[in-house]
């Protein structure tokens, strides 16, 4: 049995702002289930990570003076996390996290079109999604898999 590879990853996209972030954080989940890196077998992939909005909108205190919502506008949603993926030995990280990346941009334009800009999936510290992970972000749970833990990355 090989050691699992460990990738902290930071997805974000820009969505419509009536998007439940649980489903989102379940098409990436999913979108990672199955791996398959460039002249490497396939791999198993697990996510475990949150997903929130990042631009919490300031509306001003009095009704009157907020602007009306505009349909189109888009609002940034970001989900941190870590993937961990059961590849042979000579399946590097960066294979993997291309895969990821291919898998996760697929899975967001499936699920909610073309929006402009393409999501972006990058690798990150354990610190960073530790530390930037809010306490209310929404699990992300693959469709297949058990409820993940209340709070990741203690410590």
């Amino acid at each position: 049995m090989h050691p699992p590879l460990i990738i902290p990853v930071l997805v974000t996209t820009d969505l419509p702002p009536e998007t439940d972030l649980a489903e989102l954080g379940r098409h990436i989940a999913d979108a990672v289930t199955v791996l398959n890196p460039s002249a490497s077998p396939t791999c198993s992939g697990r996510l475990d990570g949150r997903a929130f909005w990042l631009d919490r909108p300031v509306l001003p205190p009095i009704e009157s003076d907020r602007p009306a919502p505009i349909a189109e506008q888009l609002r940034f949603a970001v989900l941190l996390g870590v993937l961990t993926a059961a590849a042979s030995p000579e399946t590097s990280a960066k294979d993997v996290l291309a895969t990821a990346r291919a898998a996760i941009k697929a899975a967001i334009i499936t699920a909610y079109g073309d929006l402009g800009s393409p999501p972006v999936v990058i690798e990150i510290s354990a610190e960073d999604v530790r530390e930037r992970t809010p306490d209310d972000a929404v699990p992300a749970v693959a469709t297949d898999s058990p409820a993940p833990p209340t709070r990741m990355l203690a410590g």
